[in-house]
């Protein structure tokens, strides 16, 4: 659990620190997805949801007190009523003369008792083995609690940066929109005064209208963008802050197999992993002592008033007693129809399941850690390459311009070449946001990702300009 307790306290900090941001940057709008992201409420009443499982389980170990009451009333009487003939002294006449009324619940006898228990589990292993099962799955979620944190920083991430890469993108694509009319423009006065033929006044035309079409998705890509981060944080965010044209890329610090054992260490995969396998050995153990003996102490202390009753022509007057009780219960489970056995075996084939998760998980760890790492490491050399790409495509531009000028070139040489120099454009603007995206992705996949790499990522924004 410590890693878990660490995690949540940077988190805290996180928290506090965004509170000083008024802007539309990375930390502010990290603070509002924390308060707001559907996902991680449903993740957060959901763990507390199971953690309610360990008092459950925990009640079976404690003492259990209870009160009970009851009151009984009592009528009886014939079902009819009951007649006699008899001989009338005054006229000597034979009549009929009823000796008892037939039943009535008006009359009727009246007892009543109350009283105090208390039972006490004195040797359950299977509600022992149940608690501490229920403990290791409250560890599991708690853990998966933090990966879902982690998980929302980097959707934050992802979402802010695919904003910024909209951004730079739309930007590119509006210069261009721009040349391409500049150029369209131009050759439509040089075709008017016969300096090129009527050709390169369509092949102009053509490029324009691709940059537009361009543009114009693009302004759709963008607004999109805006709403997939609205939809975390539940709030527009119109005026983003950009990353910074100084922002370091730069190689993974460490060796490959130092970040394998960070991971090792800190994947909160590996240690949901783990505390589900120890949750289902537990529960093994308490499904193999479903067939021991049980003891439980049982006390009772209760008040009884009995009301009068006749019997035989006694009648017993009423009276009120006090009764204790302490007994103590062994319980030894014999057959239960083979239930007993058929719960051992699926927990039995539980633990199996949970030790195969936990190598697949550890596994996929490997993977996962290695090509993030590569991936960042591929991400430096191929921006490094994009730039020099965009000085190349710019020497080529502005050769093959010139090369139009004195009539070596045409002009669908010079609109490819202008097309290679915003296209080298666009693809280091994406190179960049996936180098800061790739990096983030590392740290999630080692399990140290924190609201604190989005505080010191945040001092790379600035107020956007355009």
């Amino acid at each position: 659990m410590g890693r878990i307790a660490k995690f949540i306290g940077i988190l805290l900090v996180g928290s506090l620190s965004s509170t000083l941001s008024y802007g539309d940057d990375l930390i502010t709008i990290l603070q509002l997805a924390l308060d707001n992201d559907p996902t991680l409420k449903q993740a957060q009443a959901s763990y507390r949801a199971n953690r309610e499982n360990v008092i459950q389980s925990r009640s079976a170990l404690l003492p259990g007190l209870r009160i009970t009451g009851q009151t009984t009333r009592q009528t009886s009487g014939p079902t009819d009523s009951i007649y006699a003939n008899t001989i009338d002294p005054l006229t000597g006449n034979i009549v009929s003369t009823r000796i008892e009324d037939d039943h009535s619940f008006r009359p009727g006898l009246n007892s009543h008792n109350w009283g105090v228990g208390i039972n006490q589990s004195v040797f359950n292993l299977a509600n022992w083995y149940n608690f501490q099962s229920a403990q290791a799955v409250d560890k599991a979620d708690a853990v998966q609690l933090a990966a879902q944190e982690q998980d929302l920083i980097m959707r934050v991430a992802t979402a802010y940066f695919d904003v910024l890469r909209a951004l730079d993108l739309l930007d590119t694509n509006n210069q261009e929109e721009e040349a391409a009319l500049r150029s369209l423009e131009q050759t439509q006065q040089r075709e008017a005064v016969g300096l090129v033929a009527i050709t390169d006044v369509y092949d102009s035309q053509a490029a324009y209208d691709l940059a537009r079409n361009t543009t114009i998705l693009q302004q759709d890509l963008l607004q999109s963008r805006y709403e997939a981060l609205e939809a975390i944080t539940g709030q527009p965010h119109p005026n983003v802050e950009v990353l910074r044209e100084d922002f370091p890329i730069i190689e993974v610090d460490g060796s490959l197999n130092e970040w394998e054992r960070e991971a090792d260490a800190n994947s909160l995969q590996v240690a949901a992993a783990e505390y589900n396998l120890d949750a289902s050995r537990k529960n093994l153990r308490a499904r193999k002592s479903d067939h021991l003996p049980t003891i439980d102490l049982q006390g009772i202390w209760a008040h009884v008033v009995t009301a009068p009753i006749e019997v035989g022509g006694l009648r017993y007057s009423s009276g009120a007693t006090d009764r204790t009780q302490l007994a103590l219960n062994l319980t030894i489970p014999l057959y239960s129809g083979g239930a007993t056995r058929s719960r051992r075996r699926a927990a039995e084939y539980n633990v199996n399941v949970a030790q195969e998760s936990l190598e697949l998980t550890k596994r996929q760890l490997t993977q996962n850690i290695r090509n993030a790492y590569r991936r960042v490491n591929t991400d430096v050399l191929v921006i490094a390459q994009r730039q020099q790409s965009i000085t190349s495509a710019q020497s080529r531009l502005d050769a093959t311009e010139l090369g139009a000028e004195v009539g070596t070139r045409n002009i669908v040489e010079v609109l490819l070449a202008r097309e290679n120099l915003y296209q080298a454009l666009r693809l280091y603007a994406d190179a960049r946001y996936q180098y800061v995206v790739d990096s983030l992705l590392l740290k999630q996949v080692a399990g140290i990702l924190t609201p604190q790499d989005i505080i010191d990522l945040n001092e790379w924004l600035q107020e956007n300009t355009l």
